[in-house]
């Protein structure tokens, strides 16, 4: 059973997919189901801002998607993380456990953005608006959030590798010292 999508074109807003050359569905038939058009602007302007939310994945996938409610649990694990940090001067442990995988949620966001931004209009459509009947033309917006995705994931990324460093290499002075004064 091999189901067939074939190219449409320009003028066909409803694509058809065969099984063994017969078509088996029309989205013509079916126009109360059409899909609603997605935005690549707003998709990449929801990963840059809340990427680490998960709001781009709920976006374009709904509230079903787990990896959505991964992104927010992520999100809600760097905030927990850096208040806690805060609130020990970098001097905790489970604020840095916290942290420190809840950072991957928020920089994936970044990363997210600069992949939806960087993505051709034509197979931005073929993935999520095969059913609209309209075409994605990226406007100086897209470039503006890709500049933005690329010089703050890129300084935050800097930053959070910085401190963490500094943290590392300022214990291991402070044992280091210790371990002299015992002697």
């Amino acid at each position: 059973m091999t189901l067939i999508l074939p190219k449409t074109g320009e003028n066909d807003k409803f694509p058809t997919v065969f099984q063994e050359n017969r078509p088996i569905f029309s989205a013509k038939l079916l126009p109360a189901m059409e899909k609603n058009h997605k935005f690549k602007l707003l998709a990449a302007l929801s990963a840059f801002l809340g990427g680490g939310l998960g709001l781009h994945r709920f976006y374009l996938y709904g509230a079903r998607d787990w990896l959505a409610w991964l992104h927010l649990a992520g999100g809600l694990l760097f905030a927990a993380g850096v208040l806690t940090l805060e609130r020990n001067e970098l001097a905790s442990a489970a604020g840095w456990l916290l942290a420190v995988p809840g950072s991957a949620a928020v920089l994936s966001g970044f990363i997210t953005a600069l992949v939806y931004g960087l993505r051709p209009d034509e197979l931005w459509d073929a993935q999520f608006n095969a059913a609209s009947g309209r075409k994605t033309q990226s406007s100086w917006g897209t470039v503006i959030i890709l500049i933005l995705a690329l010089m703050i994931g890129t300084g935050l990324l800097m930053t959070g590798l910085a401190i963490a460093f500094e943290q590392f290499f300022q214990a291991q002075i402070e044992e280091a010292h210790k371990y002299s004064q015992a002697e």
